[in-house]
């Protein structure tokens, strides 16, 4: 499965072993912070599905869509999964509305949105499976917390950073402080 492009089979095939994946997830409408965490959990909790990291949130002004939207919450997380490709992006749209996904317009305010960037070294032209990720080495929301989790990271032969630094959208993001945690003030 790796390193030609994949028929719709391929797509639906689980691996034979465990096999790297990378996830962007974003919200912006109800509680983004708590939604991202809960879809997080959901994900780790998902058989055939062992999350080995998670960046850092990224707060971003939303890109495309209407105007007047509220900003974005994203952040990127790294698995192994024994899953097919298919299998992780159906998982990702239960989850999805699980937290009350609706999807009216395009690149509008949603509740959560899961999307599979890359699985392994599968690439596909599936219309409902593109990988990698067809948009995701312009979004600056994406390859910003993917190397602030992966430094090192590439996507198709390019650095994850460079290509985040020179996005469109790369003066929209920045990183959302962590909370500290400490003594109460009472």
């Amino acid at each position: 499965m790796t390193g030609t492009a994949a028929p719709n089979a391929d797509l639906e095939r689980a691996p034979d072993r465990s096999v790297p994946a990378v996830l962007a997830l974003g919200a912006n409408l109800g509680e983004p912070a708590q939604t991202l965490q809960s879809a997080v959990r959901a994900l780790a909790e998902t058989p055939g599905i062992e999350v080995t990291g998670v960046s850092p949130v990224a707060v971003t002004s939303p890109v495309g869509g209407p105007p007047d939207q509220p900003d974005f919450l994203n952040l990127v997380l790294t698995l192994d999964t024994t899953l097919s490709p298919r299998a992780l992006l159906t998982a990702g749209h239960v989850i999805e509305q699980a937290h009350h996904r609706t999807r009216e317009i395009r690149w509008g305010p949603r509740t959560l949105d899961i999307d599979v960037i890359v699985y392994d070294q599968v690439t596909s032209s599936d219309p409902v499976l593109t990988l990698p990720h067809p948009r995701a080495h312009q979004r600056a929301f994406v390859l910003a917390p993917w190397s602030w989790l992966q430094p090192e990271a590439t996507l198709n032969g390019s650095s994850v950073a460079v290509l985040a630094a020179q996005a469109d959208d790369a003066g929209t993001v920045r990183r959302l402080p962590t909370e500290t945690s400490g003594e109460s003030g009472s």
